[in-house]
């Protein structure tokens, strides 16, 4: 079986998902674009021989309805045979698009591509594709007839693992710390590729707050607590803000994946390797557990224990997903997350999980760590888990 390794990972800046961010004026085709040409240009690559690109949207309507992978390699330059797929698995589509690499690298369908994710949540609305409409259907309804919205999941999560709203904002400003510290020490930026918009060039995130306090957040109000909800929910304490959720943002990444083989022939040295990697569904009404039986999942899948694990990225959806996952596998608190995360930097929904697994590998060649975790919720009660060596000591 073909060997597939990660040549390199990069990503844009991260924006702020509104009219106002530093993105907002990127068409989100042009955002993936100017990834895809960061690519190739930083290997000196000739992008004719890649075989296709694979990408993570989840909002594919408007300006993302016209399966942007495509139209990005188009509007990045490169031959009209390069063909291009996008991909939806929520919030887990730019990490199942690596998968899915990496399995075409591995099978033989493919020698060279690139996998990777975007979304403007500025330009195309997360939920617009809706349209007013009941994406369940009666059956579902029928079997499930407790479905929430992944906000009350996170309430649900935080009421059934004894979390106290200190905990959540402890964490939450923990998060823009790591951040606001990996910025102000330049190492975010070997991973992320300057994007020119029509207000100039974006070259670092603008999602962190530096400052943030867990003081500062305990002033912020509950943002799910509706009367309905209230109603429905009466023994919920009520304690997620928008200081303990994930921020609406704009932004695009994209790793280049090809045979071990052909990238030695070719001069370019693998920077990583995926080394096992997993889905599963959970329950659809929690929701946001999914990563937890995830990673039993991949590990038990690569023969490896959590104490082989150098870092751990877990999405930060809302804080209580990484911190009920915490409480299950008692990590040490400084590999979880390490360089802040979407509390912090955001979370472009479909961009998320390429932006995570190239955080990851950069963070694994700095410390000198040999394995890395990263899963996240999705909605529908999914979660994807990959497990990433790196290569960087070889």
């Amino acid at each position: 079986m073909n060997r597939a390794v990660i040549v390199d990972a990069v990503r844009t800046p991260l924006g702020k998902g509104k009219q106002t961010g530093a993105l907002a004026g990127v068409h989100p085709v042009d955002l993936l674009a100017q990834v895809l040409r960061g690519l190739v240009e930083r290997n000196d690559l000739d992008p004719a021989v890649l075989d296709d690109v694979i990408v993570g949207n989840v909002t594919q309507a408007g300006e993302q309805g016209g399966t942007p992978a495509r139209q990005a390699v188009l509007a990045a330059g490169f031959p009209i045979h390069i063909p291009g797929v996008t991909v939806e698995r929520k919030c887990g589509s730019g990490q199942q698009a690596i998968d899915f690499a990496v399995q075409g690298v591995m099978s033989g369908a493919y020698d060279i591509l690139i996998a990777g994710g975007v979304e403007s949540m500025s330009r195309v609305p997360m939920g617009c594709n809706r349209m007013g409409a009941d994406v369940y259907g009666p059956a579902v309804n029928s079997r499930f007839p407790d479905l929430v919205s992944q906000g009350i999941a996170a309430e649900l999560v935080a009421h059934k693992w004894g979390m106290s709203r200190a905990q959540l904002d402890e964490y939450s400003a923990a998060s823009h710390l790591r951040a606001d510290h990996v910025q102000k020490q330049g190492w975010f930026d070997d991973e992320i590729v300057p994007v020119t918009g029509p207000d100039g060039v974006v070259t670092a995130d603008e999602t962190i707050r530096p400052g943030t306090t867990p003081g500062s957040l305990s002033g912020l109000r509950t943002v799910f607590d509706t009367d309905d909800m209230r109603a429905r929910f009466p023994h919920l304490e009520w304690m997620v803000t928008a200081g303990s959720s994930s921020q609406i943002t704009d932004g695009a990444a994209g790793l280049l994946i090809m045979n071990e083989d052909t990238a030695h022939r070719m001069g370019l040295r693998p920077r990583a390797a995926v080394y096992a990697s997993a889905v599963v569904g959970d329950d659809p009404e929690l929701m946001l557990t999914g990563p937890i039986p995830a990673t039993h999942k991949v590990l038990k899948r690569s023969g490896l224990s959590i104490t082989d694990i150098s870092a751990v990225e877990v999405n930060e959806a809302f804080a209580p997903v990484p911190l009920a996952w915490q409480a299950e596998f008692g990590v040490d608190p400084a590999i979880l997350n390490p360089v802040g995360g979407a509390i912090a930097l955001g979370h472009p929904l479909g961009a998320s999980g390429a932006r995570i697994m190239v955080s990851l590998i950069h963070q694994l060649e700095r410390t000198g760590g040999r394995f890395g975790l990263q899963t996240m919720c999705e909605a529908g009660g999914m979660a994807n888990a990959t497990i990433v060596e790196s290569l960087a000591a070889r």
